[in-house]
Formats: structure tokens, C-alpha cells, sequence
């Protein structure tokens, strides 16, 4: 059976897992003590909002919202800032789940609504995100300084 609901700290290992994988896909370090620990302390200290999918028991996806603050609008808004489905489970209207709880978390919390960035090479998410109703704001631009 199809669900999604928000993660538990006793689903850090098969969400480490999927972690990792979402890491691999954007050609980081497999590390998955790592994950854990770094998921761990999101979920410990509510410095994110993470949810799953499941399918028949078994942890398929996730979508991780980070809490942001928009001063002119003086509400919050949610970065999307993490959604992966596992490549077995493409397909499968996953994503799509996710995103209404993301969705469904922004409209609870009286949120102005969720941003999110993906690259202009991603097709898929390129094509997932308006045909959820998400729209390209292009009145910007978007810059970013690193401390590496």
C-alpha cells in the first residue's frame, strides 16, 4: 500500500539509505554513518520537516522542507529543498505524494508557499514541479557564496 506520513527517528536507517542515494545521484561521497547522523539531528532537533513514502512497509522516497522567513511578506516559506524517489519507484506517482504533503505543510503552517531549485538539466524535475503547480520565477537571479 502507497502512503506518505512525516519520518520517525526509528526510520533513520532505510532513510540514511535513500539519503545517500539522493547524494550519489548528485555526485557526492556515498556516506551513509554520515546521513544518519546528519538526519538524526534534523529530525532531534526540528530543524526540518522530513517526510516519507512507503510502499508495502518499505521506505521508497522522501522530501525534506526547510523553514525560511520572508521579511516583506512577514510569513514563513518552505525551501524544498530535498525530494528523491529510489529509481525502482519512478513512475509511480512518489514524487507527486511527496509533494502534496510538502503542499499540505505549507497550507497547516500558514506558510506564503514553498520555493525550490533544481537544475536546468533535470528533466524530470523540470517537468514535475509546474505539472504540480509550481511555477518558474524567472524575475531574479539567483546567486550563492560558499565557504569552502
Amino acid at each position: 500500500m502507497k502512503n506518505t506520513r512525516k519520518a520517525i527517528i526509528q526510520d533513520i536507517k532505510q532513510l540514511s539509505e535513500l539519503f545517500d542515494q539522493y547524494r550519489l545521484f548528485y555526485h557526492k561521497s556515498s556516506d551513509i554513518p554520515a546521513a544518519e547522523k546528519f538526519l538524526t539531528e534534523r529530525i532531534n532537533n526540528k530543524d526540518s520537516e522530513i517526510f516519507v513514502a512507503e510502499d508495502e512497509g518499505k521506505l521508497v522516497g522522501f522530501v525534506q522542507l526547510y523553514p525560511l522567513f520572508s521579511s516583506t511578506r512577514m510569513k514563513r516559506y518552505w525551501l524544498l529543498n530535498d525530494l528523491y524517489v529510489n529509481e525502482n519507484y519512478r513512475g509511480k506517482g512518489f514524487s507527486k505524494m511527496l509533494i502534496e504533503e510538502a503542499k499540505k505543510t505549507a497550507k497547516s503552517t500558514n506558510a506564503s508557499g514553498i520555493l525550490l531549485e533544481t537544475g536546468k538539466s533535470n528533466d524530470i524535475g523540470n517537468q514535475l514541479y509546474p505539472s504540480c503547480g509550481f511555477e518558474i520565477y524567472d524575475e531574479v537571479n539567483f546567486y550563492e557564496w560558499t565557504n569552502n
